[in-house]
């Protein structure tokens, strides 16, 4: 296939969203039969009708509506860059743009992500939140500076990508004091037979910790699944079940949620990486998170929790 010629694919574009040649050519500036003829190159070189006459109306083909999907973004993209441009250069203030899966916890993301603005001139930061998979879809199109996850980049994804390992930490488990009352006992084995609120599919800690409750043979009743993790600590807030979380955010968690840590294990640990198309890092907030992490936040010795009396 010959290269995109992008005159022809704005013209493809202009056609789509006016309904006809006739009025495309009215806001190109160009006779119908130019439009019409650039038209007809255009799908010769990709190979596809992307338009079918139904009675006097174009409607767009199967190829015609994939074009169209990637034409929206294109130009949109270019209206973006146009306002960019317009403005001065001194009052732009450069972008962070940053996905974050929904199996990092909120506190995790907030605290790797805030030395970013304590740069003596921060950036813009722009978060994304979603699955794994359509944020590096997004990283690989360059609309992501970097995807925040809890697992490296997969090995099955066809994305040219790097992971760089932030920090790890241990598991600490939580409850609401009613329901910690109801289910004395020591740790872990006090976790036998109780509600359980556990992480989504997509959350890498999920099978380590089912994994650790079958070696320790402790089975918990699976009331809940969530894949986003502030979701789950909301059904946790109102005693709905125990649930985990990082124990390098416990504090946190037991004031934000009004929770009580019940223990934590070592056994378990949650990972978190930045994941670029950079081999080498160089984006100066990157470089300034990749640094905090690892000498802050996660260097600290994760803190014992104390014991919940019920």
């Amino acid at each position: 296939m010959s290269a995109l010629n992008y005159k022809h694919l704005h013209y493809f574009w202009v056609v789509a969203k006016t309904g006809g040649i006739a009025r495309a050519g009215e806001r190109l500036h160009l006779t119908p039969q130019t439009v019409s003829g650039q038209l007809a190159l255009f799908e010769d070189t990709l190979g596809y009708k992307l338009f079918a006459r139904v009675g006097r109306r174009l409607e767009l083909s199967d190829a015609g509506r994939v074009v169209l999907s990637y034409a929206d973004e294109i130009f949109k993209l270019g209206e973006e860059l146009q306002g960019v441009m317009r403005s001065p250069t001194e009052s732009r203030i450069p972008q962070f743009r940053v996905g974050v899966s929904d199996a990092v916890p909120k506190s995790i993301a907030y605290r790797v992500l805030e030395p970013a603005v304590r740069l003596a001139q921060p950036p813009c930061i722009v978060c994304r939140e979603g699955k794994l998979g359509a944020l590096l879809a997004e990283l690989a199109v360059h609309r992501l500076d970097i995807v925040l996850a809890d697992s490296p980049l997969p090995s099955k994804v066809s994305i040219k990508g790097f992971s760089h390992l932030l920090g790890e930490s241990e598991v600490t488990f939580f409850a609401t004091v009613q329901l910690a009352r109801r289910h004395k006992g020591a740790f872990p084995q006090c976790l036998d037979g109780v509600p359980l609120l556990l992480p989504g599919e997509d959350a890498a800690v999920r099978p380590r910790l089912l994994q650790w409750f079958d070696k320790l043979q402790i089975h918990p009743r699976i009331v809940g699944e969530f894949d986003d993790s502030a979701l789950q600590k909301a059904f946790g807030q109102v005693g709905i079940g125990f649930f985990s979380a990082p124990s390098v955010i416990a504090a946190e968690v037991s004031t934000q949620y009004g929770v009580v840590a019940i223990g934590q294990t070592a056994a378990v640990r949650e990972q978190f990486y930045a994941i670029s198309v950079e081999r080498r890092l160089s984006h100066p907030a990157v470089l300034a998170i990749s640094a905090a992490a690892r000498q802050e936040l996660f260097l600290r010795k994760n803190p014992r929790p104390k014991k919940s009396r019920p």
